[in-house]
């Protein structure tokens, strides 16, 4: 085994050595990112009032009255 053939073994280590410590460091930070409450936006909060405003009001929402006879078929079937 040449020159090459070492330098592509400590290549391939160092590499993979690299993208080891990067997954540990990432799933560090995933964990230390869970274990922290979320934290939303003023314009998410108001955003989700309004729209908890808006379902409250379409249930409550009763239609407009019906005609009377509307129930009913025409007579020309």
């Amino acid at each position: 085994m040449g020159w090459y053939g070492i330098f592509m073994i400590v290549g391939i280590v160092a590499v993979g050595g690299g993208w080891l410590a990067y997954w540990l460091w990432n799933r560090k930070l995933d964990q230390e990112e869970a274990a922290q409450p979320k934290q939303y936006s003023e314009q998410r909060k108001k955003t989700s009032s309004e729209v908890s405003d808006w379902a409250k009001k379409m249930a409550e929402f009763k239609g407009p009255p019906k005609r009377p006879g509307s129930d009913q078929k025409p007579s020309n079937e």
